[in-house]
């Protein structure tokens, strides 16, 4: 396993233009001769746009494809691309969010959703006045990739930290303005997680509600990470502050505006989106519709 990740390394030092080629290649084995999930992706495509045409659903479904396997080749190249070229790259806006945090001493949930590509926030950490910035991933089964998402997460100064450790993380650090917390937050949880789900997309959706939870209990910042695909290999990354209605945020508000504004990406661009994942299958766990 280490001889092969020797070779994915070398092959992720040949210039992104060189890179491209391989996806190319790689789009037309998956989509065209293999089919890679292509029932899965359609299906979901199909129960999120009820109103669009077959023809525009296959045309958003071959888009995907094309997205993704840029993807594979993006996030091989995060092993090794430099700071420099993923600042040219990702255009961070807006970045007075994170500031204003640290002038009120208060800490920053981040919250993206599974938007190309979201692998490469990576360098946002030597952009930002907090001096911890802490990427949360989930645990993988491979002991050997487990370390490598670890080490590619830990660059350019990140501190990344496991799903089950960063709630305790949170509440143990002080909340002083210096510290931020990105969560891929539209995850699926395991159906015996399934406490609390919404509509998402025109379907009842499983969501988890541990970043929710932070939101009634501590007094921090939630910002929403709105990702834009400009062209190949270039990306702009907005940052909303998402404010509560009331004075403080409620049960169940911050869970519920992530996904509206994430459901408002999908829809502006909606090949950007990761649709072979499993995102619906535990609809029948749902205990709890919010509306």
């Amino acid at each position: 396993m280490n001889f092969i990740f020797k070779i994915f390394l070398l092959f992720s030092k040949l210039p992104l233009r060189v890179l491209y080629l391989s996806s190319d290649f790689i789009f037309f084995v998956i989509y065209h001769l293999v089919g890679y999930r292509r029932k899965v992706v359609l299906e979901n495509l199909q129960n999120s746009f009820p109103e669009k045409t077959p023809a525009e659903l296959r045309k958003i479904e071959k888009k995907f494809y094309i997205n993704f396997c840029d993807y594979i080749v993006e996030t091989l190249k995060s092993f090794t691309v430099s700071s420099n070229e993923l600042r040219v790259r990702v255009q961070h806006i807006n970045q007075d969010v994170f500031k204003e945090a640290k002038e009120e001493n208060k800490n920053i949930i981040l919250l993206a959703g599974h938007v190309f590509n979201w692998e490469w926030f990576n360098a946002l950490a030597e952009a930002i006045p907090q001096e911890n910035s802490h990427p949360v991933y989930r645990k993988v089964q491979s002991g050997f990739w487990e370390t490598k998402i670890k080490e590619l997460r830990t660059r350019f100064g990140n501190q990344p930290l496991e799903a089950k450790e960063v709630v305790r993380h949170i509440f143990r650090n002080p909340n002083d303005g210096n510290s931020v917390y990105l969560f891929v937050a539209d995850q699926t949880p395991h159906v015996s997680e399934v406490t609390y789900g919404l509509n998402f997309l025109n379907q009842k959706t499983p969501v988890f509600v541990g970043y929710d939870k932070l939101s009634t209990r501590m007094d921090l910042v939630f910002v929403y990470c709105d990702m834009k695909k400009v062209k190949r290999g270039y990306y702009q990354i907005n940052y909303y502050r998402i404010q509560p209605d009331g004075e403080k945020f409620v049960e169940h508000e911050v869970v519920k505006k992530f996904h509206q504004l994430l459901e408002n990406t999908i829809n502006k661009r909606p090949d950007n989106y990761l649709w072979s994942h499993r995102r619906w299958k535990y609809q029948h766990a749902i205990k709890v519709m919010g509306e």
